[in-house]
């Protein structure tokens, strides 16, 4: 099989002792295709099939065994080969194409052209006696190219009668094998980091749960609140009176309360939670510090103590867990005696608070009444009169009375005149009647006068009374309203009254309700393996970055 001497880049040197297939090293490489060129049209002798060697099998071999001895070098092979086809010979390998050349007298690594790549002068490299043999003095502590080393033939397969599909399947094959393997090796690397990083962990997590967690035990209650009824209301909030929403503002209050602070140190404090949750029989994740602080109690306080709101139903839902049964039913119970007086307080403020705005409208209304009757008491007792409109009138009548008698005897003096001999006596009497009805009239008049000009006078202390009348009418109004207020102000803070209702009695349990083993194991395993997830793939995309 001869090779074509223009190949490029790499190309696959088979050895005459059938050894393995591999690859030239870059110094190795084929000289350029200029030069190749033209040592083929150099070449112009056309090829032709080399005569049989009259030589038997055993002294080829012999000496092939001879040119290997020599040491030659990959580049000296490759060469001969070449210089082997441009004289016409079909050698069957590098070492029987030197031999072939040797035979005719042509020395394979003679310098013909300036463009042949020939053996170098490389001072590192080997050098060769006159006989041929390279001097391994020379070669002591110098750099060496690639060569042929001397190997048994029988150790390695032969791959001189292989076709080149062969040679593709068993580097196809080789390549398979190198995939598997490192894939292999990936996926193992992987079960071991993920047997490190979640399998561990996870293992740790359940040991902890089934082993060494202490059971804890968990009271549930259920309670609600109610409102008083009520005769009936109006607008949106007699809509929604007798239903959840009605007690929804208080049903938070109360919530919130139950998982305060204020609630925590009250239980401590009337029986003991800080006591209770540093047992030393508690393992130590979950157990309290004997001098712990309230911040860390009210911490242990948040997670034993759950407490939900259902505004659909109204309903409040408490669970208490602690490490013994009784124990825990008992903080479930006291609880629920906290909120009761929360609700108690609640409902209790917001009626005092009512009350107190409708009493003290009440008492201001009462007082302005009683200043405007003391006000209208002063004016009559000013004017010496209990009622001068009374006086101012009959005063007016008396004035009425004395023009009509004025007018009777003015019309009895006229008919007496008009006689032509009129009585002298008795016109005499009705002109003094006149006159003394008209002094009388003119006394009225005066005081008349007196009485309605001036400060002081009837007339401007009758306008003061009035006016004392009329705002002491608008006070018994106000007072009557504030009354009317006040009793319904009473009524509706009665209908406000809240009630809180337990449906569901605190039990004790019989059997632990934490830790759930295997639900919490299987948590565990989630969260690591999430955590590892999220590790890696930021490992990943940070790496592509960094080498894109």
């Amino acid at each position: 099989m001869t090779t074509k001497p223009t190949a490029r880049k790499f190309r696959i040197r088979r050895t005459s002792q059938g050894g393995s297939a591999k690859k030239a090293t870059p110094d190795d490489r084929p000289p350029a295709p200029e030069s190749v060129a033209e040592e083929d049209k150099a070449a112009t002798p056309p090829r032709q099939k080399s005569a049989p060697t009259k030589a038997d099998s055993k002294d080829v071999a012999t000496d092939l065994e001879a040119i290997r001895d020599e040491g030659l070098t990959g580049r000296q092979l490759r060469m001969a080969r070449r210089v082997a086809h441009k004289n016409g010979l079909n050698p069957t390998s590098d070492l029987d194409a030197v031999r072939l050349l040797r035979n005719r007298g042509i020395d394979p690594f003679q310098r013909s052209n300036m463009l042949e790549l020939v053996v170098p002068k490389n001072p590192n490299g080997p050098t060769q006696d006159t006989d041929g043999k390279p001097d391994d003095k020379k070669k002591a502590g110098r750099i060496q190219l690639p060569q042929t080393m001397p190997v048994d033939r029988e150790t390695l397969p032969s791959t001189e009668h292989l076709s080149p599909a062969e040679m593709r399947d068993r580097q196809i094959s080789e390549i398979q094998q190198d995939i598997t393997r490192r894939r292999r090796r990936k996926m193992g690397m992987l079960l071991a980091r993920l047997a490190f990083f979640v399998m561990l962990p996870t293992v740790l997590a359940g040991w902890y749960f089934y082993a060494v967690a202490t059971p804890m035990y968990s009271t549930k209650s259920e309670f609600l609140i109610l409102q008083a009824d009520s005769a009936g209301g109006a607008g949106i909030g007699g809509l929604l009176s007798g239903t959840q929403f009605a007690t929804s503002s208080d049903s938070i209050a109360v919530q919130a309360f139950l998982v305060s602070k204020p609630a925590m140190l009250r239980l401590d404090d009337e029986i003991g939670f800080k006591s209770h949750y540093a047992q030393p029989d508690i393992d130590p994740i979950q157990r309290l510090d004997a001098d712990a602080s309230n911040e860390q109690a009210y911490k242990t306080y948040k997670k034993n103590v759950k407490v939900g709101y259902d505004p659909t139903e109204g309903m409040i839902r408490m669970e208490v867990i602690a490490a013994d049964p009784q124990v825990s039913a008992e903080f479930s119970r006291a609880l629920i005696s906290y909120a009761e007086q929360s609700v108690n307080g609640l409902s209790e403020k917001k009626r005092d608070d009512q009350m107190a705005e409708a009493r003290e409208s009440f008492e201001e209304a009462e007082r302005e009444r009683r200043e405007a009757q003391q006000n209208l008491v002063n004016l009559q007792l000013k004017g010496d009169t209990l009622d001068p409109q009374a006086v101012i009138a009959g005063m007016r009548a008396q004035i009425n009375q004395v023009e009509l008698q004025l007018l009777e005897k003015e019309l009895e003096l006229a008919a007496l005149l008009d006689n032509t001999r009129p009585n002298q006596s008795r016109v005499d009497g009705a002109r003094g009647d006149v006159r003394r009805l008209n002094a009388q009239l003119d006394e009225l008049n005066a005081r008349m006068t007196d009485a309605s000009q001036g400060e002081n006078s009837l007339a401007q202390l009758n306008v003061r009374i009035q006016m004392a009348q009329a705002d002491l009418a608008t006070r018994d109004m106000l007072l009557q309203s504030a009354l009317q207020q006040m009793e319904q102000t009473r009524l509706e803070a009665n209908r406000q009254v809240r009630y809180l209702t337990v449906s569901v009695e605190p039990v004790p349990s019989e059997e632990p309700s934490y830790p759930r083993k295997f639900e919490n194991t299987l948590v565990a395993f989630l969260i690591f393996a999430g955590i590892y997830l999220m590790v890696s793939l930021t490992a990943s995309i940070l790496r592509e970055q960094v080498t894109s």
